[in-house]
């Protein structure tokens, strides 16, 4: 029976380092082409994956969850303190090849469990209109869309949880 188990993981650790790659490279490309019709340019690419390690995802005031399938790495999730009472859920990903057999509901509820150990009540988060695969995976796991939280300028939707013990 194949498995699926979901450990923290250092945001600088190898694993992490090819699975913001895809991540990114994914959500980019999206973006360009429905916006200009091509892919991201491969410079602008490494440069925002340069500029953007995860950092912020390390203890003790985040977490970086790693999900493997059978042992092979195959999704991520990351938590990270706003605020005392405030949690944001990002980098949610599971390679495509593996989607819709479970991995990425274990990784949102991974990332509550560890939301709460951080001490957040809450969990906010945002996404955009052409991620509709996320937006829904987030409505069926209780997440609501709500006001604006923050001015990324990608951001076209905002989800927020209240977390229960």
């Amino acid at each position: 029976m194949t498995t699926w188990t979901i450990t923290p993981e250092r945001p600088d650790s190898p694993v992490a380092a090819a699975l913001w790659r895809a991540y990114y490279t994914e959500v980019s490309d999206r973006w360009y082409l429905r916006h200009e019709g091509r892919r991201t340019d491969p410079a602008e690419l490494e440069r925002e994956i340069a500029a953007r390690p995860g950092s912020e995802l390390a203890p003790p005031t985040g977490r970086l969850l790693i999900a493997r399938y059978d042992g092979a790495p195959a999704g991520s999730a990351g938590v990270r303190l706003l605020d005392p009472a405030t949690a944001e859920l990002t980098r949610v990903f599971v390679y495509e090849a593996l989607r819709g057999r479970g991995g990425a509901a274990l990784l949102v509820a991974a990332a509550e469990d560890a939301a709460r150990a951080l001490g957040a009540g809450r969990l906010v988060l945002d996404t955009r209109t052409d991620l509709v695969e996320a937006r829904a995976l987030y409505a069926r796991l209780g997440y609501t869309e709500t006001e604006r939280h923050n001015d990324d300028i990608y951001a076209e939707h905002w989800f927020r949880k209240e977390l229960v013990n």
